[in-house]
């Protein structure tokens, strides 16, 4: 794998978490329920956090795009799971909640567990001088669109946590095939600054990374996090590994190599929910942390002198 594209991939990664504490503590102040509502979307537009994370996601986009330039879908994608440990991390600190020694556990876990999906698909560039041909995108994209869709339409006729979990999974899927468009768009850069300008990935990009953040914020007002936090997890690296095999022959590889692989993912998915029920990111939990926050201290009350 290539170092400089892992760095650039943990750097996103770390702008990702920072902007998910940023979209947290403004989401916590919204009180909207209703499915992808346009007067949530229209209120978190004039927050000014939530416009902060806005800008703080953009910069990770950038850094995912030099990632991915420079190194597989296979591989990149996975590092930017990351992200979950890192928004744990630092929203502890914003939302003054204390992380437990499990969720310590499964932050120290989750290394090993990506060590554990890289080298078991162990992803080699194919030809990277051929993009994915017109059919591929014909395709794919609507095939990947249409799961999304579905996913959203059964999610609407849903409540709580099962339409938090059916959002959260059509928002992993968007992000993963964002994360395609994104490849494809990079491979115009060998025709100098304009092919970004002149393909239609830039602008199909664009508009699937928005469409995920809107699933994101919809996925966290439908239900609780843990319910949310796997699918937008586990199955953002998935479809980008599968987007990276079967669109860009990338190399993974197979058998028992593939056992360890699974594993990987089996702990990863193990790990997401311990930490989606860390009291950061449980929503009541998340209130009383951000209320805690802003209150000054209580002063100290004088003890009557008949008390002492």
């Amino acid at each position: 794998m290539n170092v400089f594209s892992v760095g650039l991939a943990m750097l996103a990664a770390c702008c990702n978490g920072a902007s998910n504490v940023l979209e947290r503590k403004a989401n916590l102040q919204m009180r909207t329920r209703q499915a992808l509502s346009l007067r949530l979307t229209w209120r978190l537009l004039h927050n000014g956090l939530w416009l902060l994370g806005l800008a703080t996601v953009t910069t990770s986009f950038v850094l995912q795009a030099a990632a991915l330039s420079a190194g597989t879908l296979a591989a990149v994608q996975p590092i930017i799971v990351l992200e979950l440990p890192i928004t744990l991390i630092v929203g502890s600190r914003v939302l003054c909640a204390r992380l437990r020694p499990p969720e310590w556990l499964a932050i120290a876990a989750l290394p090993g567990e990506h060590v554990a999906l890289l080298v078991g698909v162990e992803p080699r560039t194919g030809t990277p001088a051929a993009a994915p041909p017109a059919n591929t995108w014909l395709v794919g994209v609507p095939a990947t669109g249409g799961l999304v869709v579905g996913l959203v339409l059964v999610g609407r006729g849903a409540d709580g946590s099962v339409r938090a979990a059916l959002f959260g999974a059509a928002a992993g899927i968007q992000f993963g095939m964002t994360a395609a468009l994104m490849k494809g768009m990079t491979q115009t850069l060998r025709h100098g600054i304009v092919g970004p300008l002149t393909t239609w990935q830039t602008y199909a990009m664009m508009v699937s990374g928005i469409a995920g953040m809107v699933l994101v914020q919809n996925a966290l007002q439908a239900g609780p996090l843990i319910a949310a936090q796997p699918g937008i997890t586990l199955l953002d690296p998935v479809t980008a590994i599968v987007w990276g095999v079967l669109g860009f022959h990338e190399q993974v590889n197979s058998g028992w190599w593939l056992a360890m692989a699974g594993a990987g993912i089996v702990a990863m998915s193990l790990g997401a929910v311990l930490l989606a029920r860390a009291p950061v990111m449980a929503a009541q939990a998340g209130e009383a942390a951000a209320r805690a926050c802003s209150l000054p201290p209580s002063p100290k009350t004088e003890q009557p002198a008949s008390a002492r």
